[in-house]
């Protein structure tokens, strides 16, 4: 008789932290529990790029209450990790060193390549099918970008990482609410200043996996072809964000960052020449199925 390990992981990111609780099964993984608190660490910097005491603590506070809840679910083991807001925080480590004090846990920043890594193995862990041929992986996060392409499930040929996330766009591009057109076309000039000189390889099928593209997922469905991106474009172009979180049961966060959202990842769209799937799992779903290993 097979015995399920369950497992969680925090994902400080920068926009929210994330519990998932998930156990172990034979072919990958099965979620028990899954959270967020929008933190908005990447927002909260202050010149010298420094995050500022009350934010480290309310952080600290968010992974403390989430880690009891793992634990009250009986996860045997939690892992945390940090990704662009504290790669690039002046005291980033001082988080780092807060959480292991109050909380009692190993915070792991990881790389923009180890971030690509975990998120290219947690989508196609969870695809639920063989590509024909090589996968691409977009992962858009509050801070950063990551993509992705490689052999399924674990064999990475080639990935990159460009510094303009979800947060970081919308914070400088889309000051109305709704965003105009002319707020949007200036944050997909500075996506593509920013994507111009990648030559990135065209996979046979392509996922994007974030909060973006799973909040995504109850505006446009399962498929960001260039239809349901310019359907859910007019849409969030043409709504207040309270108006589209209550009509589709969103956070009104994550739907202010939605425009952002759907602006880098129908850029990686056109950089890896074919639509993109919404993923099952990203970098989280990764590390518990490394974890594992």
């Amino acid at each position: 008789m097979c015995t399920l390990v369950r497992r969680a992981c925090i994902d400080i990111g920068s926009n929210t932290t994330r519990l998932l609780v998930a156990d172990g099964i034979a072919d990958g993984l099965r979620e028990v529990h899954q959270e967020r608190a929008f933190t908005k660490l990447g927002r909260g910097l202050q010149p010298g790029g420094t995050v500022p005491p009350e934010k480290l603590m309310e952080v600290v506070d968010v992974v403390q209450r989430q880690l009891k809840t793992a634990q009250a679910l009986g996860a045997v083991e939690v892992r945390a990790f940090a990704t662009a807001a504290i790669r690039r925080a002046a005291n980033g480590q001082s988080l780092v060193e807060a959480i292991a004090r109050e909380c009692g846990i190993t915070v792991a920043v990881l790389s923009s390549a180890e971030e690509a890594r975990l998120a290219f193995l947690g989508a196609a862990r969870t695809l639920g099918h063989e590509p024909a041929g090589e996968l691409g992986v977009v992962d858009v996060g509050g801070g950063s970008s990551e993509l992705v392409v490689g052999t399924a499930p674990d064999q990475i040929r080639w990935s990159t990482s460009f510094p303009i996330g979800s947060a970081d766009l919308a914070e400088r591009c889309l000051h109305s609410d709704p965003p105009t057109q002319r707020e949007l076309e200036a944050a997909r000039a500075e996506v593509v200043r920013a994507t111009e000189t990648l030559q990135a390889p065209h996979p046979a099928e392509a996922v994007a996996v974030g909060g973006s593209a799973t909040s995504l997922r109850q505006l446009a469905g399962p498929c960001l072809d260039e239809a349901a991106i310019e359907r859910s474009l007019e849409l969030l172009a043409g709504e207040r964000a309270a108006v589209v979180a209550r009509d589709y049961g969103l956070d009104l966060e994550r739907v202010r960052l939605l425009p952002a959202g759907l602006v880098i990842l129908r850029r990686a769209s056109e950089l890896f020449g074919t639509p993109l799937e919404i993923a099952r799992g990203g970098v989280r779903e990764g590390l518990l199925l490394e974890a594992a290993r």
